[in-house]
């Protein structure tokens, strides 16, 4: 997977990955952002509910669930400290619906956080990361 990040002005940056869609974020006016977009630690939490619930709709349609409606509300708490990384998640599932089998949700439930959701994973099992700098001098050769 490969991402690129440029700053648009201050705080305000644009991503975009390989699936060539833009998304903007930027830090609140507290710290020096215009305060005009999501803040990444935001998206994080975003990636979180939209992981688990392409899992949760795919795992529902193999069982043959019949629903209306998938929705989770998630609310998380930060260390105090930098870098404020999240030490709790809490996600809650709303299946809409009549008739809904308890059974298969509860399944589909254990299933996206402990098999298939990757963002899950990322988020409780932290991956090695390298870096690496470069200087671009626009004057330069």
């Amino acid at each position: 997977m490969q991402i690129k990040v440029k700053q648009l002005e201050g705080s305000t940056f644009a991503g975009r990955g390989d699936s060539n869609h833009w998304t903007i974020t930027d830090a609140g006016r507290d710290v020096g952002g215009a305060d005009g977009a999501t803040r990444p630690m935001e998206l994080l939490l975003i990636g979180l509910g939209g992981c688990t619930g392409i899992d949760m709709n795919t795992l529902l349609n193999k069982m043959q669930v019949d629903y209306d409606n998938i929705e989770m509300g998630i609310s998380a708490d930060r260390a105090e400290d930098p870098p404020r990384v999240f030490t709790e998640i809490r996600l809650t599932y709303r299946i809409f619906g009549s008739d809904i089998p308890e059974d298969k949700i509860a399944k589909a439930v254990d299933l996206t956080q402990e098999k298939y959701c990757s963002v899950t994973h990322c988020l409780k099992n932290p991956a090695e990361i390298s870096y690496e700098y470069e200087i671009i001098d626009p004057d330069g050769p």
